[in-house]
């Protein structure tokens, strides 16, 4: 019986022109209205290919619950939101909440490119790789167990998201394959067969279109 996770970046929360900070698990944004529109994307995307959740969780921040809101409400369907704080960004430390340009200047570029492309942790932020690993692996057993044959909706943030291609139980290729970086309200597509304990990567950073 195949089992489906789905794995959202919430929406925007910057307006154009405002200054885009680094935004971690200690600054808690609400969507801006493009975040929203991308919200009722995501919904509307999921609804056209017959993939409407059973199930969903959020982290227990506002950007992540309220993209999950105007998801369901863009699909017509009511569902119980489960936050979970496993899936709260990650805590960026002494670059929390910091422009974009001073983060670089501090890091640098290099720096930020493994953050990105291989999910190599800068020096000064407080993330702690295997036990978000670790999450994604207890998390992916669980929906397994609880919810065989469902589809389970989990609406996080980039610097999370970024460690769910272990659940496939080849991080080192599927990075290879896909741009672990998401894209603001982009969704990404796993499956499991109940036979493995191994997710496969059907879609990732998927961005739904404007109609």
């Amino acid at each position: 019986m195949k089992t489906t996770l789905l794995i959202a970046r919430h929406g925007n929360t910057f307006a154009p022109g405002a200054v885009i900070t680094r935004v971690g698990a200690k600054t808690d944004l609400p969507l801006v209205q493009s975040g929203i529109e991308q919200g009722l994307r995501l919904g509307s995307y999921m609804k056209s290919y017959n993939l409407v959740p059973d199930i969903v969780y959020t982290s227990n921040l506002m950007r992540t619950k309220q993209t999950a809101s105007y998801a369901l409400e863009s699909m017509g369907v009511f569902r119980p939101v489960h936050e979970n704080s496993l899936f709260n960004e990650v805590d960026y430390g002494i670059d929390e909440n910091k422009p974009e340009e001073a983060v670089i200047a501090r890091i640098g570029k290099a720096a930020l490119k493994a953050w990105d492309e291989e999910a190599k942790v800068p020096y000064g932020w407080n993330i702690n790789v295997r036990e978000i690993i670790n999450g994604w692996l207890k998390f992916g057993e669980t929906v397994r167990a609880e919810h065989e044959g469902k589809t389970v909706l989990v609406v996080t943030s980039n610097g999370i998201a970024r460690f769910a291609p272990y659940l496939t139980g080849n991080f080192e290729g599927s990075k290879k394959q896909h741009n672990i970086k998401l894209s603001t309200g982009a969704l990404c597509h796993l499956v499991n067969g109940s036979a493995s304990k191994e997710w496969a990567i059907l879609g990732w950073n998927i961005k739904p279109l404007s109609d």
